[in-house]
């Protein structure tokens, strides 16, 4: 069922003031783009001669209409097929609307497909003049532009060789150095927020959040819906073709969020159904009436996470700063899933992530009535310090809470040379009793760039002295 925009968020994407409102940047009414399919190529040709219908309509994108205006930034989110690059390429302008229309003031830049013009045999430099006159640049500009674009792609010397010489991550810098060189009054962004190492990266974001604070309207499309919290205060909500929802960015992804965990038990309860139909064990002993022991609560039949590991890279093994490490086999030295991905020597990842005062039981048990989480991380010599993030969730529900040190103005302290380290804790823990999951994340100073992350690192029960429905304690009183 498609819900037109509610009244709030057509106060969240039109500015008051009424005729001293400035004018949208960007004014998308009816907005559709349609296709002709055919069961075979014989009635294509017929239909040409004849003039017949004889194709079916399919519909990509149908009766989309917004306003952004100059300076706001805006989030499309969505599921594969809901027709958001669709509705990005026709704001570039590289497909024509089958009905309705978008009118963009100003210049526009896309970035879309990085890279996807660049000629293989000629030189990056050759490529920057002949890509640049693509995207509405005069010799003269693209001249003037050319030092600052190389310097920020980071190509050095490699600007003069064929671009086919290239790494896919040299095509994407120098594509995106290109099409940021100059600041548009649009800019739309389709899944390529940042390219490269993480250095690079983080140049990209600094670039585009300047671009936002000289007034640029972004369009950002983009199934992270962290960046998209970070950087957009308008969210479109986009399912099948149609508009879902539009509004505040924490609203619809509020809506889009329970949407998703709705599909996905949906889709789990539905593969345990089809199993005990077709009279196939869920789990190991089910047909002897043994309880399985990582059953869902709802019915579910779910994979058991990692149990509770203090662990670290291999790489880093040997680091005496490190914590406990992973044992000989590259396993959790507890018991986890499998080996973590070894990190590279410089890229800035997570060490070390414990939680203290766990029993040894499986999965361990809190001992304590505060939660302290201790995540270490390391970043390269002399990077500012890191933000870091910890998300306390159900082993197998919704998220319960999740904070970062950078949002609340905490610094993680410095163990030595781009070696840092913080804890969180939550004093007097208002859970009922379960079992709950702990993950951390590493972000750059600002909290914009994800360095690393260690998703459901560690497991852990907890129990609430009295048996209480519900999921936690909220603070309260009686009157």
């Amino acid at each position: 069922m498609n819900h037109p925009p509610s009244a709030t968020a057509n106060q969240a994407a039109t500015p008051q003031g009424g005729a001293s409102a400035p004018a949208p940047v960007l004014d998308v009414r009816g907005l559709g783009k349609g296709y002709k399919l055919y069961d075979h190529p014989r009635q294509r040709l017929r239909a040409l001669i004849t003039g017949a219908a004889l194709h079916r309509s399919h519909w990509a994108l149908r009766n989309v209409s917004f306003q952004l205006h100059p300076g706001q930034c805006l989030g499309v989110v969505g599921n594969n097929g809901a027709g958001k690059s669709t509705l990005l390429k026709l704001l570039a302008g590289t497909l024509q609307p089958t009905e309705g229309a978008a009118q963009c003031r100003g210049r526009v830049t896309a970035i879309l497909e990085l890279g996807a013009g660049f000629h293989p045999d000629f030189s990056g430099r050759d490529n920057l003049r002949f890509a640049g006159g693509l995207i509405g640049l005069d010799a003269a500009t693209i001249a003037e532009l050319e030092p600052e674009i190389i310097a920020f792609s980071e190509l050095g010397d490699a600007i003069d060789r064929a671009v086919k010489t290239y790494s896919s991550g040299m095509v994407v810098r120098l594509a995106f150095a290109l099409v940021t060189a100059v600041q548009p009054e649009l800019l739309i962004v389709d899944e390529a927020l940042a390219v490269g190492d993480q250095n690079f990266q983080k140049k990209c974001v600094e670039r585009i959040e300047e671009f936002r604070r000289n007034g640029c309207t972004i369009l950002f499309c983009s199934h992270s819906l962290y960046h998209v919290r970070q950087l957009c205060d308008v969210a479109l909500w986009m399912e099948h073709g149609q508009v879902r929802q539009f509004g505040t960015t924490e609203a619809v992804l509020a809506s889009y969020e329970a949407s998703l965990r709705q599909q996905t038990q949906l889709q789990a309860n539905s593969s345990v159904s089809t199993q005990l139909q077709a009279g196939t064990p869920t789990w190991p002993g089910a047909d002897g009436g043994s309880q399985p022991t990582g059953l869902a609560q709802d019915g579910a039949d779910a994979p058991p996470l990692p149990a509770s590991p203090r662990s670290t890279d291999q790489a880093y093994a040997n680091d005496p700063a490190a914590g406990a490490c992973e044992s000989e086999s590259g396993s959790f030295a507890s018991g986890g899933t499998g080996p973590r991905p070894k990190a590279p020597a410089v890229a800035a990842h997570i060490v070390a992530v414990d939680v203290a005062n766990l029993d040894t039981s499986t999965p361990p048990l809190l001992r304590a009535t505060d939660l302290a989480v201790t995540v270490r991380a390391r970043t390269a010599p002399g990077d500012a310090a890191p933000s870091i993030g910890v998300m306390l969730e159900q082993s197998h529900g919704v998220g319960i809470t999740s904070l970062a040190s950078h949002v609340e103005g905490a610094v993680p302290r410095q163990l030595a040379e781009g070696l840092w380290e913080i804890t969180l804790t939550f004093p007097d823990l208002p859970l009922h009793t379960g079992e709950y999951v702990v993950s951390a994340y590493l972000f750059d100073a600002k909290g914009l760039v994800v360095c690393d992350e260690w998703k459901a690192c560690t497991t852990f029960t907890f129990v609430y002295p009295t048996q209480t429905p519900g999921l936690l304690r909220l603070p309260h009183f009686w009157s």
